[in-house]
Parts: structure tokens; C-alpha cells; sequence
């Protein structure tokens, strides 16, 4: 929200990785570095607000940054699990989008070794000196419903 006038409210956080299917990574082996991620296919999430640029933590701490064009784009993060799952490429998601299919071993971490990034979830909604009841009521339900998620509990 740096250039907004909406108010956030956090709700919890999540955690982001790498993942890709165990056919893709057969098939093309699995990336070692973030280096290796250059000779891989990258799936992109279009609505992304930086763009097609992955920020990823080294082991170092030492932030990178990869871009993720050519090979596949779409602008909804359930098609773009559908496409990792599917083996179509390495894709970048929220683990409350891959959890339930990690969980299934229909995706893998694609370098396990990386710090995972941790990202937070917000309400978001707009200013004014009375929020409207019916918006504060929903918010504070999410606000309770997501209050004992960790970032790896979905």
C-alpha cells in the first residue's frame, strides 16, 4: 500500500516458496542454486506487483532477484498451482495455495535449502473517519478466524 490511501489491517501471515511437480523435476532435474533457476521453466504470476521479477533469500541471507518470463503466465494463483502440479514448470506460491498438494506429494519444494519468505495477509478497505460496522464486523471475523494460522498452517 505504499502509493494508497487504504487502510490494512494484518491478519496473519504465510509463507512463500518454490514448487514444482516430482515429474518436472525427473524430467529436467532439480535446480541446485538460484543460478540453476535460469535454465529452468518458470511459471509467472501476472498480477504480481513487482512485476515478473521472483525475490528470493539465499542461504547467505543476500536477497536475489530472477525473472520469471517465457514460459507460462496467468493471472489466478489456483491455475498456477494447477500448471506446477500439472508439470508444466517451477512455480512461486503462497502455502496457502500449494499446502493441501504438498501434502498429497503432488508438489516438491524446488530447493529446499533456501530460507522460505514470509508474507503477510491483510484486510484491506477504504479510509474514512468511521469505518462502516458491517466492514469492521467481517474484519474482525477474519481477524479471528486466521488469528492461530502460522505462516505454514493451512
Amino acid at each position: 500500500l505504499e502509493d494508497s490511501s487504504l487502510r490494512a489491517r494484518k491478519l496473519t501471515e504465510t509463507t512463500k516458496r518454490m514448487i514444482g511437480s516430482p515429474s518436472y523435476f525427473q524430467r529436467f532435474g532439480r535446480p541446485q542454486k538460484i543460478d540453476d533457476l535460469n535454465d529452468h521453466k518458470l511459471l509467472h504470476y501476472s498480477n504480481q506487483a513487482n512485476g515478473n521479477v521472483w525475490k528470493i533469500t539465499a542461504p547467505s541471507g543476500e536477497k536475489r532477484q530472477v525473472r520469471s518470463v517465457g514460459w507460462l503466465t496467468v493471472n489466478d494463483g489456483q491455475s498456477l498451482l494447477n500448471a506446477a502440479i500439472s508439470g508444466l514448470g517451477i512455480a512461486y506460491l503462497p502455502s496457502f495455495l500449494y499446502a493441501d498438494a504438498m501434502r498429497q506429494g503432488l508438489v516438491e519444494e524446488a530447493i529446499p535449502g533456501l530460507p522460505t519468505e514470509v508474507l503477510g495477509i491483510y484486510a484491506v478497505y477504504p479510509p474514512g473517519r468511521f469505518t462502516q460496522p458491517k466492514v469492521r464486523a467481517f474484519i474482525d471475523f477474519l481477524a479471528r478466524r486466521y488469528a492461530d494460522k502460522g505462516p505454514d498452517n493451512w
